[in-house]
């Protein structure tokens, strides 16, 4: 059995077009596990992001106050 020009590119086509199907539900799939991704560590970093800037501002507070204490510290010790 041979098989003709026509069918050829029909099976050609057929199969180019379940390439293209798979391939756009491949690249849906990942934008789904993309997204879900991110999404999670979003809402992780979030959190954690504003817990560092909370520390961070309260050592920054701390170090200022630290600071002032030891200027305060050594205007009172009597020079030599």
């Amino acid at each position: 059995m041979s098989l003709t020009d026509d069918d050829r590119k029909w099976i050609n086509d057929a199969i180019n077009g379940a390439i293209a199907t798979s391939e756009t539900r491949l690249t849906a799939a990942i934008e789904r596990v993309e997204t879900s991704l991110l999404t999670e560590f979003h809402k992780w970093a979030s959190p954690l992001e504003m817990r560092a800037y909370t520390h961070r501002t309260a050592i920054r507070a701390s170090d200022l106050e630290m600071e002032a204490l030891a200027d305060r510290g050594s205007k009172l010790e009597p020079r030599q």
